[in-house]
């Protein structure tokens, strides 16, 4: 396995021959995700991003199929110029810092959104490959939904669960597992939001990064995931008009046979409920584990998406009943907590 020393002298080595070198070489830290991975800008010109990807948390042989998967297809994924699969070393292109959400606004998110719209159109069009492209399928979104239970129901908010809590959340898992698998199937980036999307002077205007854990899943995810933004917050109008305009075309395109706007805004919204109940879990392990506490103050968000959809769906009544009854009296002690029909506001 590579070291963070050992992660200048390989880039140097490993430069192209066009890039111009500062001198001496300096890798600069910038700030990474939520991952184990670690990014570094170089001061050459251009300007690439040195990664260091522990090979023990990091599969980077699935990112870099990934990322060839996706440029054959035209998606404006990071060109990679070299790589150490065995000590988890990457050259890649830089597509500058300029994320999504420093752009967004209510002058420009029509034009914002509509580029990483058609960006994701573009996705959707890859080559559902499932030697590069796992399915997502129920053990793995149950995987995903476990996370809640466990990290924020439990470990944050301290509360033991019975047997009747856990058969609530698990018919619950079933009903949106359901959701999720009844949906046409394409290729899900499953991150796809404002920290994950770059605004570059390209053509293609938006960059996409962090694409390593997509997936063959439901058609509304990915829309979900940019509309329903964990660290933005748009009107409900907004959301829908978009919603609907998009899915009602990839609907047709993928040959839903009924594609009724109610239809289509139920599988958005449960897809959205699935990912956001996964998210609070994950939030709550970022910080518990990994120390990373500013994730704690984009809960109140995700509980607003969360709530807004467990109180607009009959099939959901038990869930929210439960989700009232035992939980929404714990969250006021909670350092981080606010009105979450304010958060985003």
């Amino acid at each position: 396995m590579g070291t963070m020393a050992g992660l200048r002298a390989w880039v140097e080595q490993y430069l192209p021959a066009a890039v111009a070198v500062g001198c001496p070489l300096e890798l600069e830290a910038i700030t990474g995700d939520a991952g184990f991975r670690q990014y570094f800008r170089t001061n050459t010109r251009p300007s690439l991003i040195a990664v260091y990807a522990p090979p023990s948390h990091e599969n980077v042989p699935a990112f870099v199929s990934k990322d060839v998967a996706m440029k054959a297809a035209a998606v404006a994924v990071p060109t990679i110029y070299a790589v150490d699969f065995t000590q988890g070393y990457m050259l890649q292109e830089d597509f500058g810092d300029e994320l999504l959400l420093a752009q967004l606004n209510e002058t420009s998110v029509a034009r914002l959104y509509g580029d990483a719209e058609r960006m994701l159109l573009r996705i959707q069009g890859v080559s559902p490959n499932i030697s590069v492209f796992p399915p997502y399928d129920r053990p793995l979104l149950r995987q995903e939904m476990e996370l809640f239970p466990q990290w924020f129901v439990e470990q944050l908010l301290g509360l033991s669960l019975t047997a009747a809590d856990l058969a609530i959340i698990s018919a619950t898992f079933t009903l949106l597992e359901d959701v999720a698998l009844e949906q046409p199937q394409v290729v899900v980036h499953r991150d796809y939001h404002s920290r994950n999307l770059l605004v570059t002077a390209s053509d293609d205007a938006i960059g996409v990064i962090d694409f390593q854990d997509a997936v063959i899943g439901a058609f509304t995810y990915d829309l979900v995931s940019l509309l329903k933004d964990c660290y933005i917050h748009w009107p409900t109008a907004l959301v829908e008009d978009r919603a609907l305009a998009f899915l009602t075309e990839r609907a047709r395109e993928l040959g839903v046979s009924q594609p009724e706007p109610s239809r289509l805004i139920r599988w958005f919204d449960l897809m959205g409920l699935q990912r956001h109940i996964k998210v609070l879990g994950i939030f709550a392990r970022l910080y518990l584990r990994d120390g990373k506490a500013r994730y704690l103050d984009d809960l109140p968000l995700v509980l607003r998406y969360t709530l807004e959809v467990v109180r607009s769906y009959p099939e959901l009544a038990n869930f929210n009943q439960w989700f009232a009854a035992r939980l929404l009296p714990l969250l006021p002690t909670q350092s981080w907590y606010r009105e979450s029909q304010l958060a985003g506001d």
